[in-house]
């Protein structure tokens, strides 16, 4: 994160929270105990980001007065808690879906750089004294790297029943990603 300016106490407070946020987010997706299943796999690192952005939404609640973005933490934080639970309701059946050892190293080598990807965006977005304008910088890429890695996980041989939230991740995102793309241009 940028840190060549004075951030008042309310941006240092909102910082802090987020870096909290973020470090528990790519712990838990680096750390997640991966199987012979990309199905498996996708949901035990999915789980983890999804909590980061509920996380990250509740921490902007704290300090924004931007009401389109309350509106949409709003959203997100039902629609990403909903998505855990659906995805931890199949965990055991998506288990039973394995994967030759070459689509495992092709899967994980995408999703790893999916990841590092944003985490280095999420990390070096630039912050300043408008908390709603970096939860947006800080939002987008996380949002690009879930549909990144919902993409990925189409590519091969799944659980039939992971295709709908896949499908459900990558287009609630997507109209996400716009609508935090117009609010920035907004923003200015």
């Amino acid at each position: 994160m940028n840190k060549s300016c004075n951030y008042s106490n309310v941006t240092n407070d909102y910082l802090a929270a987020y870096e909290c946020i973020l470090r528990d987010m790519m712990d838990g997706m680096t750390h997640a105990d991966l199987s012979d299943s990309i199905s498996h796999n996708f949901i035990t690192q999915m789980i983890p980001h999804h909590q980061g952005a509920i996380e990250m939404s509740r921490n902007i609640l704290r300090y924004t007065t931007n009401i389109p973005l309350q509106n949409l933490a709003l959203q997100i934080i039902p629609e990403q808690t909903k998505s855990i639970s659906c995805m931890r309701s199949i965990l055991r059946k998506c288990e039973a879906v394995h994967n030759c050892k070459q689509d495992l190293y092709r899967y994980q080598t995408r999703t790893r750089q999916i990841m590092q990807t944003m985490f280095c965006e999420m990390k070096c977005a630039c912050t300043t004294n408008c908390v709603s304008g970096n939860f947006v910088r800080q939002m987008i890429p996380h949002h690009c790297a879930a549909i990144a890695m919902s993409e990925n996980t189409l590519r091969y041989c799944i659980c039939p029943e992971l295709i709908p939230i896949l499908d459900c991740i990558i287009r609630s995102q997507r109209m996400e990603v716009q609508k935090m793309q117009c609010m920035l241009r907004c923003m200015g």
